[in-house]
């Protein structure tokens, strides 16, 4: 399969720096697999750490700000690709990862699959939070080979470019400084009647710096994830069920911040940590699900320039 490996990066020099000779090593381990990275500074502030490896990696340049215009740059970048597979920049992928993704793709084709998901593991770059440790915050959800998830996220992903592109399926732009565009595609596949997969065996180390790891960045984290995954569900429906879609959200939010409030006042009584971190995560996602299905946008990715908490839609 003609296969491009696509990249996204901002103002991460070191990252990229450290990211790139190994996604070199990992495309070169297929062939006729080439590595897109798509820059979205304002300015091409990656192109000379990307012009050490000229012949290996392609460079591209994508000034509007947003991650969904950048994605839907490397869409557009890879036009005599069968399929992109998108990948972090602060992401160091395992030996074989990317012939598994594309295994997997052949494997369950047949069965209406047009994208793979993989695991993403979190390596620690610096002191953890106790908080954080207690809670688990960092371990995602793993499923077999070969399941179907509903949603995935583009830092370990695999898309059927042909099938998006006979459909229009894109990323929806209106995400693009508040994430969740990654989250409407999936809904939009769905939708469409294609499936994703998950491929267990292909494995990204996500590289956490100090910066993440800590209590405040972990909690608006959940409320940015409460909130775009409330507003991408109300947003790819249209009409009276839109109605329904919102109540289902406003429900499922209300919920959450219930359970997130008793199981934190759970875990003060009985001096768990890991029932007060967990309950406190809880029910700050709930709150950002409300805001989200009530049309209330958290903007997570603005610019320093112009950085709005929060606008209504």
């Amino acid at each position: 399969m003609r296969t491009t490996v696509a990249m996204l990066t901002f103002r991460r020099p070191g990252d990229l720096a450290d990211a790139l000779p190994m996604l070199v090593d990992r495309v070169a381990e297929v062939e006729g697999a080439e590595l897109l990275v798509v820059d979205n500074d304002e300015e091409p502030t990656a192109r000379d750490a990307v012009a050490a490896w000229q012949g290996s990696v392609r460079y591209v340049h994508e000034p509007r700000p947003g991650i969904a215009a950048a994605r839907n740059r490397a869409l557009a970048e890879a036009t005599g690709s069968d399929v992109v597979v998108f990948v972090d920049d602060d992401e160091r992928p395992d030996p074989g990862w990317l012939g598994a993704l594309l295994d997997a793709f052949d494997a369950y084709r047949s069965a209406d699959c047009v994208a793979v998901a993989g695991p993403v593991l979190s390596v620690f770059d610096g002191p953890v939070d106790p908080w954080i440790e207690a809670g688990g915050f960092f371990t995602r959800l793993r499923h077999p080979s070969g399941a179907r998830v509903r949603v995935a996220a583009t830092n370990n992903l695999l898309l059927d470019l042909p099938w998006l592109r006979e459909r229009g399926i894109t990323f929806d732009e209106q995400f693009g400084i508040t994430g969740g565009s990654d989250t409407v595609l999936s809904l939009r596949i769905e939708q469409a009647g294609g499936v994703i997969r998950w491929c267990d065996e292909a494995v990204v180390r996500d590289v956490v710096p100090p910066s993440r790891a800590t209590r405040s960045w972990v909690l608006r984290r959940a409320y940015r994830m409460g909130n775009t995954g409330s507003r991408a569900e109300v947003h790819v429906t249209r009409g009276l069920p839109r109605v329904r879609a919102r109540a289902v959200m406003v429900g499922r939010g209300l919920v959450r911040v219930a359970g997130g409030g008793a199981r934190a006042a759970w875990g003060v009584l009985t001096r768990s940590a890991r029932h007060r971190a967990r309950g406190v995560r809880s029910a700050v996602r709930g709150a950002g699900m409300l805001t989200g299905a009530f049309g209330i946008v958290y903007a997570e990715y603005v610019r320093p320039a112009a950085r709005p908490r929060a606008v209504h839609a």
